[in-house]
């Protein structure tokens, strides 16, 4: 849900407005562990976390992580709009956990309060897994005031879209997007004995279509489309059908990519042919959503690009490879 839509009809109940954004999927897990159904949040970090995790967020002080009960505590106006700025865990974590070196192991559901403790302190307290220009070193004796600095660098970040957009009639762009759609593999059989498939995307109203490949269950297309990305995006909708020449064409399938953590992470970069080739972020496998393998957005070259494994849904088989590529605007 974008922010616009909370800030144009705001409920008159803080608790409302956090159960809504608790329940976006990103969310419905610990931002931190991954365990499912999170009753805790952080006002100001900006996501939401289970008991477990909760405590460990206590110890760190307010100063870094301001805990608060989704039902039990009230927000106050400003702990409410920081949460919808950010944008939710999967945002969150595409600047938290941007950097995590081979070695570390995010906790899972069952981890230890020893693991627990180690990871979320290198994550929010000593900053260790964000990009190097957003760190800020302190002394014990400074880390209140400093802590203030960095929490206004990391929401600066969230907010930089606002300084690249640009309008177009009513809809205001923040960047396009270059989807190059790669090949499919073992797809569903629509004919006698096989398919002629094409891929549809859509973008808010914008759609765009590969070639059809004839009779074939595991097409190439290496197919380059583009997309324009409007300020308050939402997912990129992608379909498989069947074409067929006498009747409707038949659907063989259906996913969806989250584009925030891609975009979060490039706009939070600025320019990306200022830095070598280096992980910037990643979006999570998770049970809510299509990935077959957790997917990492990287500078390659001097451009912010993101491979995509998906699973098809609502079919019985079929997979879609993706390489995508964020492209501001005065690009």
């Amino acid at each position: 849900m974008s922010n616009r839509a909370y800030e144009l009809g705001r409920p008159a109940s803080g608790k409302r407005i956090i159960k809504d954004l608790l329940n976006q999927s990103d969310n419905r897990s610990c931002a931190d562990c991954g365990a499912p159904d999170p009753k805790w949040a952080s006002s100001n970090i900006g996501v939401f976390i289970c008991l477990k995790c909760c405590g460990v967020h206590r110890s760190l002080g307010t100063h870094i992580s301001k805990v608060l009960s989704v039902t039990l505590d009230d927000w106050s106006d400003d702990e409410i709009d920081a949460m919808i700025e950010v944008g939710g865990n999967s945002s969150a974590n595409s600047i938290y956990e941007a950097f995590i070196p081979e070695g570390v192991k995010k906790p899972g559901p069952d981890a230890s309060h020893e693991e627990r403790t180690r990871f979320i302190r290198s994550k929010y307290e000593l900053q260790e897994f964000l990009k190097p220009s957003l760190r800020i070193a302190s002394r014990p004796s400074e880390r209140g005031t400093l802590q203030s600095s960095f929490s206004r660098k990391i929401m600066d970040s969230f907010r930089s879209s606002n300084s690249s957009k640009k309008s177009e009639g009513m809809v205001e762009f923040i960047g396009l997007l270059k989807v190059k759609v790669i090949n499919g593999t073992n797809l569903a059989i629509r004919d006698m004995l096989s398919s002629d498939p094409y891929v549809v995307l859509n973008l808010g109203p914008q759609t765009a279509q590969t070639n059809v490949v004839k009779s074939n269950l595991n097409p190439v297309w290496n197919q380059e489309l583009m997309l324009s990305v409007p300020q308050d995006f939402g997912p990129l909708k992608l379909r498989v059908f069947d074409h067929d020449t006498f009747s409707a064409d038949d659907i063989m399938g259906e996913a969806e990519v989250d584009l925030q953590p891609m975009i979060t992470s490039a706009m939070a970069f600025g320019d990306a042919g200022m830095f070598g080739d280096m992980q910037i972020g990643k979006w999570l496998k998770s049970h809510d959503n299509a990935l077959i393998t957790d997917s990492t957005v990287n500078i390659v070259d001097g451009k912010v690009k993101q491979e995509v494994s998906l699973k098809l849904q609502n079919v019985e088989s079929g997979e879609i490879e993706l390489e995508l590529e964020w492209m501001p605007l005065d690009q």
